[in-house]
């Protein structure tokens, strides 16, 4: 029988994922001491309510996009030890995601901030 669902347990494991990711992955810690900063200068930046959620929520998509990939990466390694080519290509797809994600963040820093420098 499936268990009955309970918020505050099912709260516990997503933070738990959140420590296993500072534990374990130096490239979330890397991102977070990014992230961090630039989050607090937004703040600063005299932008709409609307362009600063854009700007955090950029940064929660890399995040999210890390936390997707280690699991994916722990998900392979746990079913193919060996090398296999479809492994290679999960990993792969994960990592650009992340990439991808990163690249999203850039752009729409990038454009907000010249559009703030050339008065748009």
């Amino acid at each position: 029988m499936k268990p009955k669902y309970n918020f505050f347990k099912n709260s516990k494991f997503a933070f738990e994922g959140l420590a296993a990711m500072l534990k374990n992955e130096a490239a979330f810690r890397f991102e977070l001491c990014v992230i961090v900063p630039l989050a607090l200068v937004s703040l600063f930046l005299p932008v709409s309510a609307a362009q600063h959620a854009l700007l955090i929520a950029v940064f929660g998509l890399v995040l999210i996009c890390e936390c997707l990939n280690t699991a994916i990466e722990a998900v392979v390694d746990l079913v193919s030890p060996d090398f296999h080519p479809l492994a290679k290509i999960a990993k792969d797809c994960a990592s650009a995601a992340v990439c991808l994600s990163i690249g999203t963040a850039a752009i729409t820093w990038a454009w907000t901030l010249l559009a703030l420098a050339f008065g748009e």
